[in-house]
Protein backbone atom coordinates (compact mmCIF):
# COMPACT_ATOMS: atom_id res chain seq x y z
CA UNK A 1 0.00 0.00 0.00
CA UNK A 2 1.95 3.37 -0.90
CA UNK A 3 2.26 5.78 1.91
CA UNK A 4 -0.38 8.47 2.64
CA UNK A 5 1.37 12.17 3.42
CA UNK A 6 -0.13 13.41 7.25
CA UNK A 7 -1.04 16.46 4.48
CA UNK A 8 -3.48 14.23 2.41
CA UNK A 9 -4.78 12.65 6.21
CA UNK A 10 -5.61 15.70 7.16
CA UNK A 11 -7.58 17.25 4.36
CA UNK A 12 -9.49 13.77 4.68
CA UNK A 13 -10.49 14.13 8.12
CA UNK A 14 -11.48 18.22 7.39
CA UNK A 15 -13.41 16.48 4.23
CA UNK A 16 -15.02 13.65 6.94
CA UNK A 17 -15.88 16.56 9.46
CA UNK A 18 -17.56 19.09 7.18
CA UNK A 19 -19.70 16.12 5.70
CA UNK A 20 -20.84 14.35 8.56
CA UNK A 21 -21.32 17.93 10.43
CA UNK A 22 -23.54 18.66 7.34
CA UNK A 23 -25.63 15.25 7.13
CA UNK A 24 -25.41 15.11 11.23
CA UNK A 25 -26.04 18.49 12.07
CA UNK A 26 -26.70 20.00 15.85
CA UNK A 27 -25.09 20.94 19.04
CA UNK A 28 -22.80 18.60 20.92
CA UNK A 29 -25.83 18.16 23.38
CA UNK A 30 -28.44 17.82 20.60
CA UNK A 31 -26.61 15.13 19.10
CA UNK A 32 -25.87 13.21 22.28
CA UNK A 33 -28.79 10.12 22.26
CA UNK A 34 -28.39 9.86 26.48
CA UNK A 35 -30.82 11.54 27.96
CA UNK A 36 -29.81 13.55 31.01
CA UNK A 37 -29.89 16.88 32.98
CA UNK A 38 -26.54 17.98 33.89
CA UNK A 39 -23.11 16.46 34.45
CA UNK A 40 -24.35 13.83 37.10
CA UNK A 41 -27.18 12.54 35.09
CA UNK A 42 -24.63 12.12 32.36
CA UNK A 43 -22.14 10.06 34.44
CA UNK A 44 -24.27 8.01 35.66
CA UNK A 45 -25.99 6.84 32.00
CA UNK A 46 -22.55 7.14 30.15
CA UNK A 47 -21.69 4.56 32.91
CA UNK A 48 -24.41 2.23 32.33
CA UNK A 49 -23.93 2.78 28.67
CA UNK A 50 -21.51 -0.02 28.46
CA UNK A 51 -22.52 -2.89 26.37
CA UNK A 52 -25.78 -1.31 26.38
CA UNK A 53 -28.22 0.85 23.67
CA UNK A 54 -29.13 4.38 24.61
CA UNK A 55 -32.42 3.54 24.15
CA UNK A 56 -32.53 0.94 26.79
CA UNK A 57 -30.57 3.55 29.41
CA UNK A 58 -33.19 5.80 28.87
CA UNK A 59 -35.94 3.20 29.71
CA UNK A 60 -34.17 2.94 32.76
CA UNK A 61 -32.62 6.43 34.15
CA UNK A 62 -35.85 7.71 35.01
CA UNK A 63 -36.60 5.34 38.07
CA UNK A 64 -33.37 5.68 39.37
CA UNK A 65 -32.70 9.31 39.00
CA UNK A 66 -36.37 10.21 41.02
CA UNK A 67 -34.84 7.54 43.13
CA UNK A 68 -31.42 9.31 43.55
CA UNK A 69 -31.23 12.63 42.14
CA UNK A 70 -27.94 13.74 44.14
CA UNK A 71 -24.94 11.86 44.49
CA UNK A 72 -25.30 11.95 47.91
CA UNK A 73 -28.60 9.77 47.53
CA UNK A 74 -26.77 7.01 45.09
CA UNK A 75 -24.22 7.04 47.45
CA UNK A 76 -26.14 5.79 50.30
CA UNK A 77 -28.22 3.72 47.68
CA UNK A 78 -28.97 0.20 49.12
CA UNK A 79 -27.22 -2.15 46.06
CA UNK A 80 -30.01 -4.49 45.58
CA UNK A 81 -32.09 -1.73 45.02
CA UNK A 82 -30.09 0.16 42.67
CA UNK A 83 -29.17 -3.50 40.93
CA UNK A 84 -33.06 -3.75 40.28
CA UNK A 85 -33.51 -0.82 38.68
CA UNK A 86 -30.34 -1.23 36.22
CA UNK A 87 -30.79 -4.61 35.80
CA UNK A 88 -32.31 -4.07 32.13
CA UNK A 89 -28.76 -2.77 31.56
CA UNK A 90 -26.66 -5.78 31.79
CA UNK A 91 -23.74 -6.69 33.76
CA UNK A 92 -25.88 -4.85 36.67
CA UNK A 93 -24.50 -5.86 39.96
CA UNK A 94 -21.22 -4.54 38.52
CA UNK A 95 -22.98 -1.25 37.18
CA UNK A 96 -24.20 -0.98 40.65
CA UNK A 97 -21.25 -1.04 42.42
CA UNK A 98 -19.69 1.34 40.24
CA UNK A 99 -22.59 3.90 40.19
CA UNK A 100 -22.56 4.20 44.29
CA UNK A 101 -18.51 3.90 44.40
CA UNK A 102 -18.52 6.69 42.37
CA UNK A 103 -21.07 8.56 43.71
CA UNK A 104 -19.08 7.99 47.09
CA UNK A 105 -16.05 9.45 45.66
CA UNK A 106 -18.20 12.23 44.34
CA UNK A 107 -19.12 13.33 47.71
CA UNK A 108 -15.74 12.70 49.79
CA UNK A 109 -13.30 13.59 47.13
CA UNK A 110 -15.19 16.80 45.18
CA UNK A 111 -18.07 17.72 47.60
CA UNK A 112 -20.84 15.85 45.45
CA UNK A 113 -19.37 17.62 42.04
CA UNK A 114 -18.54 16.12 39.04
CA UNK A 115 -15.07 16.97 38.24
CA UNK A 116 -14.07 18.86 34.66
CA UNK A 117 -10.43 17.47 34.61
CA UNK A 118 -9.59 14.20 32.84
CA UNK A 119 -7.46 12.65 35.78
CA UNK A 120 -10.33 13.69 38.48
CA UNK A 121 -12.90 12.16 36.20
CA UNK A 122 -10.66 8.98 35.11
CA UNK A 123 -9.98 8.73 39.48
CA UNK A 124 -13.41 8.09 39.56
CA UNK A 125 -15.09 3.94 40.00
CA UNK A 126 -16.56 3.05 36.79
CA UNK A 127 -15.08 5.77 34.55
CA UNK A 128 -12.32 5.14 31.98
CA UNK A 129 -11.59 7.83 29.16
CA UNK A 130 -14.21 6.90 27.03
CA UNK A 131 -16.78 7.90 29.75
CA UNK A 132 -14.43 11.00 31.15
CA UNK A 133 -14.11 12.52 27.28
CA UNK A 134 -18.15 12.14 27.00
CA UNK A 135 -19.02 14.11 30.56
CA UNK A 136 -16.24 16.89 29.52
CA UNK A 137 -17.27 17.39 25.87
CA UNK A 138 -21.21 17.05 26.54
CA UNK A 139 -21.51 18.57 29.90
CA UNK A 140 -18.84 21.15 30.37
CA UNK A 141 -17.85 21.65 26.66
CA UNK A 142 -14.52 20.69 27.02
CA UNK A 143 -12.02 18.97 24.37
CA UNK A 144 -13.46 15.49 24.43
CA UNK A 145 -13.37 12.95 22.01
CA UNK A 146 -14.82 9.70 23.24
CA UNK A 147 -14.06 6.40 21.73
CA UNK A 148 -16.05 3.46 21.26
CA UNK A 149 -16.43 0.78 18.32
CA UNK A 150 -17.93 2.83 16.00
CA UNK A 151 -15.42 5.43 15.82
CA UNK A 152 -12.42 3.41 15.98
CA UNK A 153 -13.91 0.80 13.07
CA UNK A 154 -15.06 4.71 11.08
CA UNK A 155 -11.62 6.14 11.67
CA UNK A 156 -9.60 2.72 10.37
CA UNK A 157 -11.60 2.43 7.58
CA UNK A 158 -11.21 5.92 6.16
CA UNK A 159 -7.35 6.06 7.11
CA UNK A 160 -7.36 7.90 9.99
CA UNK A 161 -5.79 5.87 12.17
CA UNK A 162 -4.47 1.90 11.79
CA UNK A 163 -4.27 1.34 15.89
CA UNK A 164 -7.12 -0.75 17.70
CA UNK A 165 -6.44 0.54 20.92
CA UNK A 166 -9.12 3.31 21.52
CA UNK A 167 -6.65 5.64 23.68
CA UNK A 168 -4.11 5.22 20.53
CA UNK A 169 -7.05 6.13 18.21
CA UNK A 170 -8.31 9.07 20.40
CA UNK A 171 -4.42 10.13 19.98
CA UNK A 172 -4.62 10.20 16.11
CA UNK A 173 -7.64 11.44 15.97
CA UNK A 174 -7.00 14.40 17.98
CA UNK A 175 -3.74 15.40 15.71
CA UNK A 176 -6.68 15.51 13.27
CA UNK A 177 -9.85 17.08 14.61
CA UNK A 178 -9.81 20.79 16.31
CA UNK A 179 -10.61 20.81 20.07
CA UNK A 180 -13.69 22.33 19.99
CA UNK A 181 -15.10 19.96 17.46
CA UNK A 182 -13.86 16.69 18.86
CA UNK A 183 -17.02 15.81 21.02
CA UNK A 184 -19.36 16.51 18.11
CA UNK A 185 -16.87 14.81 16.11
CA UNK A 186 -17.20 11.53 17.90
CA UNK A 187 -20.63 11.62 17.77
CA UNK A 188 -21.39 11.75 14.26
CA UNK A 189 -19.49 9.37 13.57
CA UNK A 190 -21.04 7.08 16.27
CA UNK A 191 -24.50 7.67 14.51
CA UNK A 192 -22.70 7.59 11.14
CA UNK A 193 -21.37 3.90 12.22
CA UNK A 194 -25.19 3.22 13.20
CA UNK A 195 -27.17 4.08 10.29
CA UNK A 196 -24.67 4.05 7.35
CA UNK A 197 -20.59 2.42 7.93
CA UNK A 198 -22.18 -0.75 9.84
CA UNK A 199 -19.87 -3.21 11.08
CA UNK A 200 -20.68 -6.19 9.10
CA UNK A 201 -22.03 -4.69 5.86
CA UNK A 202 -21.48 -1.09 5.26
CA UNK A 203 -23.91 0.82 2.97
CA UNK A 204 -20.89 2.54 0.71
CA UNK A 205 -23.39 3.18 -1.74
CA UNK A 206 -25.37 5.54 0.16
CA UNK A 207 -22.41 6.97 2.17
CA UNK A 208 -21.69 10.15 2.00
CA UNK A 209 -18.10 9.45 2.70
CA UNK A 210 -17.41 7.22 0.11
CA UNK A 211 -15.19 9.39 -2.39
CA UNK A 212 -13.09 10.03 0.12
CA UNK A 213 -12.80 6.36 1.72
CA UNK A 214 -10.36 3.95 0.77
CA UNK A 215 -12.43 1.37 2.40
CA UNK A 216 -15.45 2.17 0.28
CA UNK A 217 -16.92 -1.09 -1.85
CA UNK A 218 -14.07 -3.12 -0.52
CA UNK A 219 -16.75 -4.94 1.75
Amino acid sequence: MPMVSRHSIQARARTVALRLAAEYPGTVDQLCALDHNGPFQLLVATILSAQCTDEQVNRVTPQLFAAYPHPEDLAEAPVEEVERIVRPTGFFRAKARSLINMSNALVDRFDGKVPQDMDDLTSLPGVGRKTANVVRSVAFGLPGLPVDTHVGRISRRLGLTSETDPDKVEADLNMLVRAEDRGAFSLRMILHGRAVCKARKPLCQVCVLADVCPSAGSF
